[in-house]
């Protein structure tokens, strides 16, 4: 049993950081004072007690900086899966996730267990051309074992030099573990796509929800549009393996969508500022046209608010599976020295009141992924949402996985993209996209409409 010393320098030290981080982050908060709280220095006392333990009887000698900076993380990376303690160089990294270019492999992952997660893949990356599936669990990142780091030292592996190559080690249902070799190159992500299926029925992949993308949305259904000769008869919205992006985004695209009054999405928190409302704006660029939006267990975050927000204004059928429900807000603190900490501070909601949270989104019309499905052998579940994360938030009490840092295209680069992809593949990559288990079916459900409402 370890006797516990009277209070010591580093006690003050510890408790100066405390006060510090307790400060409010604006004036409508009312301010926290760990003075109030006898079971803080309770904690404190066996926190100072374990510290100088560590000094002096460790085998090696750990400076108090370092231990200082352990003891937050833990603090803090203890709470759940998206909150975390940044240092100087990580900092710089997260100011660059709302971009859409940026070095790596392309993939969006989390964790389960002791291992790292294939959350999704981004479009037209390295992950995505090797075959890298939503819910893949990476075992092994060249010959680290995987189980033996966390996933901000993951995230660092499988960072590098444009045209390296890293091998991942992959474990994924019905089959054995297997090895691919992937070349990281400079990831340039295109937020959307859209084409014309057939006659009157448009297809717009939204990848990431990036700045650019509600501006890019609407310049692609006038294509269509005018492709078409006249207004759509109907949408498919394919959001299946989008890890989400920026919240205003998501919410502008919403509203593309919508022409009713209500809101889009809400958030509710521990504080005032915590509590916000995003309220719906007039206008539908579709004039009411009927949309399916196709999800599945890679899609995401901003992803879920905009299909919770179209399916609660019954503005869109939900086709796929339950989404993964990512629905807390992160905010962004800075600290002394350059320091930051990336903190939870609230839950998404749909403006039917429905958490998103570790729930999701729930299809009005389920599909299996019949490409996956092996009905004659016995299947590993690898496949995991947000609630089966390590310390994950419940749904509410009774805010990139991490993304490998994006940065920003100009609209004008996204459609020049957008314009040079749907040169090159038309009526073949539209054969291609009917043999969609999912584009399929939601064609059939969208011509099932259109008969019905013609009578």
């Amino acid at each position: 049993m370890i006797k516990l010393k009277p209070l010591s320098k580093s006690v003050f030290v510890v408790l100066s950081a405390v006060l510090m981080f307790s400060s409010p982050s604006s004036a409508d908060e009312d301010n926290y004072s760990p003075l109030d709280s006898p079971s803080f220095f309770e904690g404190l006392n066996t926190f100072t007690a374990v510290f100088s333990q560590i000094k002096q009887m460790y085998v090696d000698e750990i400076d108090d900086e370092t231990l200082f900076n352990n003891a937050i993380r833990g603090l803090i990376e203890g709470l759940d899966p998206h909150s975390s303690y940044l240092e100087p160089v990580d900092q710089s990294k997260v100011s660059e996730s709302t971009m859409g270019k940026f070095g790596g492999l392309g993939i969006v992952i989390g964790t389960k267990g002791d291992y790292i997660e294939v959350v999704s893949p981004i479009d037209d990356t390295p992950a995505y051309r090797a075959g890298l599936k939503a819910g893949d669990i990476i075992l092994q990142i060249g010959d680290q074992n995987v189980s033996q780091i966390n996933l901000e030292e993951g995230v660092k592996l499988m960072r590098g030099a444009p045209g390296t190559t890293i091998k991942l080690t992959i474990g994924r249902p019905d089959i054995a573990p297997f090895v691919v070799e992937i070349t990281r190159e400079i990831i340039t992500v295109t937020s959307a796509k859209g084409l014309l299926l057939e006659e009157g029925i448009g297809y717009l992949r939204i990848a990431q929800f990036q700045r650019p993308t509600a501006e890019v949305v609407e310049k692609i259904i006038g294509d269509l549009v005018e492709k078409n000769e006249a207004d759509l008869d109907s949408l498919i919205i394919d959001l299946r393996n989008n890890p989400g992006g920026l919240l205003d985004s998501s919410i502008d695209i919403s509203n593309l969508f919508i022409d009713e009054p209500g809101i889009v999405v809400y958030t509710e928190g521990r504080t005032p500022s915590s509590n916000m409302s995003f309220p719906t704006k007039p206008g539908d660029i579709l004039n009411g046209a009927p949309i399916v939006v196709l999800m599945n267990v890679g899609s995401a975050s901003a992803s879920e608010i905009v299909a919770g927000a179209l399916q609660d204004h019954k503005r869109a059928i939900i086709m796929g599976e339950e989404s993964f429900g990512k629905g807390s807000v992160q905010s962004m603190m800075g600290l002394q020295d350059g320091y930051g900490l990336k903190l939870t501070t609230a839950r998404y909601f749909t403006p039917s009141g429905r958490s998103i949270q570790a729930t999701g989104i729930a299809p009005d019309i389920a599909l299996d992924n019949i490409s996956l499905k092996d009905e004659e052998e016995e299947s590993i579940d690898f496949s995991s949402q947000e609630k089966d994360l390590k310390n994950s938030l419940s749904a509410q009490d009774e805010e990139e996985p991490a993304i490998e840092n994006p940065t920003e295209l100009t609209p004008e680069e996204i459609l020049k993209s957008q314009e040079e992809i749907t040169d090159a593949r038309d009526q073949e990559f539209v054969d291609l996209l009917m043999e969609d288990y999912y584009v399929h079916e939601a064609v059939n459900v969208l011509k099932a409409l259109k008969i019905y409402n013609k009578k």
